[in-house]
């Protein structure tokens, strides 16, 4: 099962990722990330790096790619549907994609992963995305 939600933001697609390459910070996301708790001592823009989002969403950097525009992260526990007992190899990325047209950008969150209830999680997960891109549009258009 997957989840899928795209944008287009309002803004060069270097600006975007400059924005947004940091795991540990997500100050576009709010006002629906409340809070980023770096966990371990590695910086967020290293593979490896961890964070906790809102104190219930635990999660680990796998891949950060510059040359792509691509974050790759899991979800290593959270409250249900995303809790470890009922999902496993969740893998999330956004990916950033130029919109050479009129220079904005092309956001996409996707994710992918095995539960007891897959459908509940798409339920849950889609509608927190498409927040969380909304968020990174409006935080262009403010600019």
């Amino acid at each position: 099962m997957s989840c899928y939600n795209s944008v287009i933001v309002p803004a060069a697609i270097d600006d975007v990722w400059n924005e947004i390459r940091n795991f540990h910070r997500l100050d576009w996301g709010r006002p629906f990330i409340t809070s980023v708790k770096a966990v371990g001592g590695l910086p967020g823009d290293c593979v490896g790096a961890k964070r906790v989002l809102n104190g219930a969403f635990e999660e680990t950097l796998l891949d950060l790619d510059d040359v792509n525009y691509s974050i790759l992260y899991s979800i290593d526990d959270g409250p249900e549907p995303v809790s470890q007992s009922s999902l496993s190899d969740y893998r999330g990325r956004i990916q950033l994609l130029p919109v050479t047209s009129d220079n904005t950008t092309f956001a996409q969150w996707m994710s992918e992963y095995t539960a007891d209830d897959p459908q509940l999680v798409a339920d849950f997960c889609n509608p927190i995305y498409a927040a969380l891109l909304e968020a990174l549009r409006d935080h262009f258009a403010r600019a």
